[in-house]
């Protein structure tokens, strides 16, 4: 490792200086490019300590540029050499030494996790997908983020970040050329900005725009797993300490015969579950793992796959069986490897995106997988010849530790990370204690698609009520409608964890794996084949729709080309009601592109080839036009069809009070002037309707603070109670600052509600002077109909400009 280290030392050219320690100075020839270099930075990121800025040495080229006349093997050093110049592992050693030994790293807490500063950060996101994102004719995906016309329309509306989603080089390396991403760009293979979406300094300038309006950039790292480039070639050859990286087993040749043959044009090959089971007995790997996701026969039957032979820079020809939770693209990296390279590749990813790129925070994508191991029942089973127990490979508490490392580095350099982590409510729990700072909702994002395609909060609320017994902070949540993966609704808690324990739903008492086996199939019927089939099933994952085809398909439209001007009211009605179930509670609200034009799914012929292998998300990944850049265009520069948009531009909505984006709007700065993000969840109160759900929150400020949503097409007049109401108090309605009602001796009060309605209501003490008439007036009204919060009068609207402002 010495060797390999000292050989490949960056030699100093302008386009990757490091920045010199205090009082260190550089030939003359240097100088004047690193002080341009840190000029630039420092007009950006003024408050950003000087050694703090690594540069990785990046210097990527493929057979497009280069040509090379000599094959690509282990045997050809020039080759090897040229791998190692475009491996994430070695820019990762290149940053590390730019940073180790600054005191910059020390001035920062970073042991717990803090999510309310996360929130105060950014308290509302727009979660950007490149493939989907069009815009002006040649401008680049990361270009047109960093339209200072887009970051005007986003202000109006009250968002505060971008998630860029993944934005570097992605898919694999095959000889000196490059393959194309297998999986959305979650399969990165290198540090580098994909050209596809733009430079380095689109990105930069993008994160200046931001900042400009008190906003931020979230960047992505996938501390799971990598694609095929570089590092997974150079672990294929046993260079060095490349093999570390992932979880992979060097096959003897002796042992080949229990290996299934790659067909040609083939790199490797999933097992089958009987080849599993033979490598595993033979010692050779862990075998089953809890769980295949992205199951499909014939595709991915198992979590291995087998390499073809390859010779390595050892001189031997290696056969390797290696570990993806994932798609075979995407080998799973191994945190618990003597050399820990795969954890100083994922840190090396992480401080480019923070320190060398400007981002404030980042995804940490598929983190729940990072600790595998065998089961312990496997000894005392292979000694009675029964089926071995599958190894244990979620809820593992090296993906806490691992999880607790990323995200205490990025705290010491001041950012925050959230997680996508769709395991138990407990295990997002105990990664959360001391690591990530937020955590994707997936705890009742499938509960509330369940609820609007039902008219019944009931499962909904069970939902909240575990989170809350199991100690989780709503706060600490990304509330979000539609991103690019499916809807989601393995409902692992009830599936895995807590399969045998037992609930009551409907009046009966089911065990956690019925009650999940029920909810599945009731959301199926719900949302697809008869009733949805614009939908579509993605494998045993979920639902591939927009948050629009969800509202489509449970108000009964077959037919989406039948949908017309005359039923937009009606669809978006439903879609602000998702978006105030999300937006009224405490957390981080997000929503994507899709959600904000209102699109509907592709035609699935229009994305036959990419569906093919059964990964019918694309039908939900549409190409939109959020600023009306480029009306004309059929698709986005990447090659996604264009979909069809039921609420049209930005600019055209936010003229129009009535429009999607408008009412959004109203929403979004009530919350933030009433700080409802960074509340806490006190009670879910039952409620005397099914169609019904009351949140209720303490405020940062003290006072409680009500949620309320009607989930059905009913009017409805109802009453709410909650412990921490008492008699003598009323409630204020924030969207109109008018009296929504009175709270009796047993602590509730009436209200009303119109088809789809919510409402965002305050207890006020009874010396508190009276905004307006007791029950609903016009306004109110006008209010529950629309399900529109954000109708205020000009007291409330001058509160909000001065929070906004």
């Amino acid at each position: 490792m010495t060797e390999h280290t000292t050989r490949n030392e960056p030699e100093p050219h302008t386009d990757s200086i490091p920045v010199p320690a205090p009082g260190v100075e550089l030939p003359e020839e240097l100088a004047e490019a690193v002080e341009t270099e840190i000029s630039y930075d420092e007009q950006f990121y003024p408050a950003r300590p000087r050694s703090l800025r690594p540069r990785a040495r990046r210097r990527h080229s493929f057979a497009g540029d280069l040509h090379p006349p000599f094959d690509p093997v282990a045997s050809n050093k020039a080759y090897v050499e040229w791998l190692v110049n475009q491996s994430m592992l070695h820019d990762a050693t290149t940053l590390s030494r730019q940073l180790s030994g600054q005191p910059e790293m020390w001035s920062m807490p970073y042991a717990r996790p803090n999510p309310r500063r996360a929130v105060d950060t950014a308290s509302v996101w727009f979660t950007a997908y490149p493939l989907s994102f069009i815009t002006r004719p040649g401008q680049s995906f990361l270009a047109a983020l960093g339209g200072e016309d887009l970051w005007d329309a986003f202000a109006r509306i009250g968002i505060r970040a971008i998630h860029t989603g993944p934005v570097k080089l992605a898919g694999g390396i095959s000889g000196w050329s490059p393959t194309p991403s297998i999986d959305g760009h979650f399969d990165r293979i290198s540090l580098t900005i994909d050209p596809l979406f733009g430079t380095e300094e689109d990105f930069r300038s993008m994160q200046e725009v931001a900042a400009a309006r008190g906003a931020t950039i979230i960047d992505d790292i996938v501390p799971g797993h990598t694609g095929k480039g570089a590092d997974f070639l150079l672990a294929q050859m046993n260079h060095h300490d490349y093999p570390g990286i992932y979880h992979m087993v060097s096959i003897p040749r002796e042992a080949w015969s229990l290996l299934p043959d790659v067909p040609e044009g083939l790199d490797s090959v999933n097992l089958d579950p009987g080849t599993e089971q033979r490598l595993k007995k033979a010692g050779y790997i862990i075998g089953e793992l809890q769980r295949v996701i992205f199951y499909e026969p014939g595709v991915k039957e198992t979590n291995w796959s087998a390499t073809r032979e390859m010779l390595g820079t050892d001189g031997q020809t290696h056969r390797w069986v290696y570990l993806h939770y994932f798609k075979d693209g995407q080998p799973s990296i191994n945190w618990l490897d003597p050399s820990f390279a795969g954890m100083r590749l994922v840190m090396g990813d992480a401080l480019h995106s923070l320190l060398d790129l400007g981002a404030g925070g980042l995804r940490l994508d598929a983190n729940g997988f990072l600790g595998v191991e065998r089961a312990e029942e496997d000894d005392e089973a292979e000694e009675q010849d029964d089926a071995t127990a599958p190894a244990w490979s979620e809820g593992h508490p090296l993906s806490v530790a691992a999880n607790q490392l990323i995200g205490s580095m990025v705290r010491k350099v001041g950012g925050f990370t959230f997680q996508e982590l769709n395991l138990t409510v407990d295990a997002i729990r105990a990664t959360s204690v001391s690591g990530p700072d937020l955590s994707y909702d997936f705890i009742t994002r499938p509960a509330y698609h369940h609820a609007f395609a039902t008219g019944d909060t009931e499962f909904l609320r069970l939902t909240l009520h575990e989170g809350v017994k199991i100690g989780i902070d709503q706060a600490s949540l990304v509330h979000a409608l539609q991103n690019h993966d499916e809807l989601t609704y393995e409902l692992v808690h009830f599936a895995t964890a807590h399969r045998a324990d037992e609930y009551t739903y409907q009046g009966r008492t089911l065990l956690g794996a019925e009650l999940g086996d029920q909810i599945r199939a009731e959301l199926r019927h719900h949302l697809t084949g008869e009733a949805g089939p614009y939908n579509a099933v993605f494998t045993q994952n979920g639902i591939a729709s927009t948050t629009l085809s969800v509202v489509a398909a449970a108000l009964g439209y077959r037919d989406l080309a039948e949908i017309t001007a005359d039923d937009v009211p009606r669809l978006r009605a439903g879609h602000l009601l998702l978006a105030a179930y999300n937006a009224l509670q405490p957390g981080v609200f997000a929503l994507s592109g899709w959600d904000l034009a209102g699109i509907l799914p592709l035609d699935h012929g229009e994305v036959a080839d990419l569906i093919r292998t059964g990964d019918t998300r694309w039908i939900e990944r549409g190409a939109h036009d959020l600023m009306d850049w480029n009306p004309a265009a059929t698709e986005s520069s990447a090659g996604m069809p264009r979909a069809r948009s039921l609420y049209g531009a930005l600019p055209q909505q936010l003229e129009d009070p009535d429009s999607f984006a408008s009412r959004l709007s109203s929403m979004l700065h009530l919350r933030e002037s009433h700080g409802i993000a960074t509340g806490a969840l006190l009670e879910v109160p039952d409620v005397g309707d099914p169609a019904l759900l009351v949140l209720v929150n303490r405020l940062a400020v003290g006072a409680v603070q009500l949620s309320v949503f009607n989930f059905s097409e009913r009017e409805l007049t109802v009453r709410i109670a909650s412990e921490h109401l008492s008699e003598g108090q009323w409630m204020k309605d924030l969207g109109t600052w008018h009296r929504a009602g009175d709270v009796d001796a047993a602590g509730g009060f009436v209200l009303e509600l119109g088809p789809f309605g919510f409402r965002a209501l305050i207890a006020e003490e009874p010396d508190t002077p009276d905004g307006g008439e007791t029950g609903d007036t016009a306004d109110t009204a006008d209010t529950a109909d629309t399900g529109d919060t954000g109708d205020v009068t000009d007291t409330a609207s001058a509160a909000s400009d001065r929070a906004v402002s």
